[in-house]
């Protein structure tokens, strides 16, 4: 390789390579260390490059962390999308290279302009662009906030304070320390060591502090089912009668639970189509003084479906009548697997694009809470509990816990499911709420109002988890604020940045443009 070319993508290549180091902070490898440096080293190689060279240097970490860190999702394109091995490598390249966008979008712009100081880049700017993208990413065409690099906090150092800010306080806080370490690196800023102290101090502070009360007299017993029913076979119709023969074997031997949980579309069929069934089961949960909570999917008198979880039993309402009184119908809906963005355009392309039941149609942002036995939980569906905000609005000081389902199966023995159980301990730590996490086959667990783990099963195998949960009262001051301290920042910081950046001289010479 000539070496101009190499000089070249020598900054892009080491991007790439620090990007996929990311990847080792999140769960399964939990190294949260590995995040931070990741960061740091990015934040390095930006200096002093123009707002285009930036870019390319952002888009190669992104594509390193992306690469790395959600190529699971390549597991059910290339199981159960329909398509060559080309093509399904294809598309699982063209979802990175869409995410890499974010990084490399947040890179140009923090180099846009050479006016700016080191302090206000990195101290700054920097943390309020990186919300401001993150923000962004979890939101265009419905959002994908996966990787979050606050997530490698769960159970790091600066879990304390996701109560507080929540995920996107603790990233904040990542990449001020990050800014802080580049000053230091780079100009022997030794003042920047006060930035990592003030949010190790802040950090102390907030885990000596208790936000909510367990309510131990309120005490809780669960029953989580994990049928561990494959996916090739749960929509054939020879397998309807033995999944729910399965399910409903797995039940009657634990009646005696307060609360039983069935996964996100544990029962194969639509409720319409099994009204005899559901209202047996609601009588024999009754007679039994048991709630049972149920994935199950549905279509109305329009023709609308909807992925709803429905509680039956001790619900609060009457006997089970089609359809059920106490449901909830999933808000944020899965791309490509529950919703097709431009189906008219993309639907006769591929298989992929055309997956049973992917026309569902949302359920409100906001709905009560569900009634189970006397407790009211807060419900997030799959993908939804990736949504801070969604989940924490639907939390409330009387909501006892949270309760999310999933069916993980899609994606194998791969990382993604753990990932996806990481997330929800973030939002049992933002919330200070017990998370109750039932899913087909792993991992189920019920997560403590700390974010640990109280209670798990192993995956990939049939099994039932039995534990207590206690519910907690009171609001975290994230559950009453949300992210609003850090949109308040975001705004303080890029404004700031803006003056900075209007009233400072451009440098003249070579040397002083160096400095920057």
């Amino acid at each position: 390789m000539p070496k101009a070319v190499f000089d070249t993508l020598k900054r892009p290549l080491v991007a790439a390579f620090v990007g996929a180091l990311s990847t080792f902070g999140f769960a399964p490898y939990k190294l949260w260390p590995a995040t931070l440096v990741s960061v740091c080293v990015l934040f390095v190689l930006l200096h002093r490059q123009s707002w285009k060279k930036a870019a390319w240097i952002g888009l190669a970490w992104g594509l390193g962390q992306f690469g790395s860190g959600i190529w699971w999702v390549h597991v059910s394109i290339d199981n159960f999308g329909g398509l060559p091995k080309p093509a399904s490598v294809g598309l699982m390249c063209l979802l990175v290279g869409y995410l890499a966008l974010f990084p490399a979008l947040f890179s140009g712009l923090l180099n846009l302009s050479s006016r700016i100081t080191p302090a206000v880049r990195y101290l700054l700017l920097a943390p309020a662009l990186w919300l401001a993208i993150d923000w962004l990413r979890g939101w265009l065409f419905t959002g994908f906030p996966w990787l979050w690099i606050g997530y490698s906090q769960t159970e790091g150092p600066l879990a304390p304070l996701a109560p507080i800010l929540g995920v996107e306080g603790i990233t904040l806080a990542l990449t001020m320390v990050a800014g802080a370490v580049t000053l230091l690196l780079l100009q022997r800023k030794w003042w920047a060591l006060a930035v990592p102290l003030v949010i190790g101090g802040a950090t102390y502070w907030a885990g000596q502090q208790t936000w909510v009360t367990p309510q131990n007299d309120l005490r809780t017993s669960v029953a989580l089912i994990q049928g561990n029913i494959p996916q090739a076979v749960k929509w054939l119709p020879s397998q309807r009668w033995p999944t729910l023969m399965k399910y409903f074997d797995l039940t009657r031997q634990n009646w005696d639970a307060d609360i039983i949980v069935w996964p996100e579309a544990a029962v194969p069929a639509l409720e319409r189509e099994i009204p005899t069934f559901l209202s047996n089961l609601d009588n024999a949960a009754r007679r039994n003084n048991t709630a049972l909570i149920t994935g199950i999917l549905d279509q109305n008198d329009k023709g609308q479906f909807f992925n709803n979880v429905m509680v039956l039993g001790d619900n609060g309402a009457k006997d089970y009548t089609y359809p059920g009184a106490v449901v909830y119908s999933k808000h944020h809906l899965l791309p490509f697997g529950e919703f097709v963005p431009f189906e008219d355009l993309l639907r006769p392309l591929a298989p992929i694009f055309n997956l049973p039941m992917s026309s569902f149609s949302r359920g409100k942002f906001e709905q009560p809470n569900l009634d189970a036995k006397g407790h009211k939980l807060s419900t997030a569906l799959c993908y939804e509990i990736a949504f801070s905000d969604q989940v924490r609005k639907n939390t409330h000081k009387d909501t006892d816990f949270i309760l999310t389902l999933s069916n993980d199966s899609w994606f194998g023995r791969s990382i993604g499911p753990i990932q996806h159980l990481e997330i929800a301990q973030m939002r049992a730590l933002e919330l200070g709420k017990p998370v109750i996490r039932a899913t087909n086959n792993g991992v189920t667990a019920v997560i403590g109002s700390n974010g640990r783990i109280q209670a798990s099963i192993p995956q990939f195998e049939t099994a039932v988890l039995r534990t207590d949960v206690v519910p907690t009262r009171g609001l975290t001051p994230y559950a009453r604020f949300g992210s609003l301290p850090l949109y308040i920042f975001s705004g303080f910081a890029l404004l700031l940045s803006l003056i900075a950046a209007c009233f400072r001289r451009q440098p003249q010479s070579k040397a002083a443009a160096e400095q920057q």
